[in-house]
């Protein structure tokens, strides 16, 4: 076992399920201490069991990360539960139904944005806040490798959200690396989660779809896109900022 992370504190949000869950458990298998938030509890309460189960040490604290005094609330009982805040991975996203650009409802578009952006904003400020009046820390904001080269008909609400993730990241990491706070993204392409699922599709065709988009014939295991972020959130990274790394299996090549 690694051990980049002992006696540091991690934040993952969207950490019930998926690309975060795995951040998660990968965090605490190399010593970190880990809190996940979202909003639905019984998922984040099966994460910490799973982390725990493998020896490791988390917590839950059910977040809205649209709402600023709720995320205020998460950073500071992060730190007053596991004394610091050192990486951060904002991971908490939205994704809608395939719509054109002209049939998007205005509150769907509110929605993905919100959760999308304004959550990562609001993490961001919060964490940073925190780390740079503490000496530092790393910060792993979750795009998608949509945001810069989508082919993807009918997903603009999506596409826009995560190009904007991608640009808040770059800019992030500019304004306060002189705090000490490295902020990078990583940005995933097929990855075999819930979110990838379409409405109504059977586990076979959804396998079937996304080996034809991958030129690499398979989709990505969400440890695949954990050890990613780990390394960014690492000081294997040190000199790593404002970096935006895309793990899609060749879609962007």
């Amino acid at each position: 076992m690694s051990a980049r992370f002992t006696g540091k504190t991690a934040l993952v949000t969207g950490g019930g399920t998926g690309i975060g869950r795995a951040v998660a458990v990968a965090l605490a298998h190399e010593g970190a201490r880990v809190v996940v938030a979202g909003r639905t509890a019984e998922s984040l309460k099966e994460t910490v069991g799973l982390v725990e189960r493998a020896g490791g040490v988390a917590a839950a604290i059910t977040t809205d990360v649209t709402h600023g005094p709720d995320v205020e609330r998460l950073v500071r009982e992060t730190v007053e539960r596991f004394d610091g805040l050192h990486v951060a991975v904002n991971n908490a996203g939205l994704i809608l139904p395939a719509t054109p650009v002209a049939d998007v409802a205005e509150e769907d578009w509110r929605r993905i944005v919100d959760v999308n952006v304004t959550g990562v904003w609001l993490s961001l400020k919060h964490e940073i806040q925190h780390m740079r009046a503490h000496g530092g820390g790393a910060i792993v904001n979750i795009a998608s490798r949509l945001g810069a080269h989508s082919r993807r008909r009918n997903m603009a609400a999506y596409v826009a959200s995560k190009a904007a993730v991608s640009a808040l990241t770059r800019n992030a990491a500019l304004d306060h690396i002189g705090d000490g706070v490295r902020v990078n993204a990583v940005s995933p392409g097929s990855t075999d989660t819930s979110m990838s699922t379409l409405p109504g599709e059977t586990p076979e065709a959804k396998a079937e779809r996304m080996r034809q988009q991958v030129p690499s014939g398979r989709v990505a295991r969400t440890e695949e896109i954990a050890a990613a972020v780990l390394y960014l959130a690492s000081d294997d990274a040190a000199s790593t900022v404002g970096a935006d790394l895309v793990v899609d299996g060749g879609s962007t090549a």
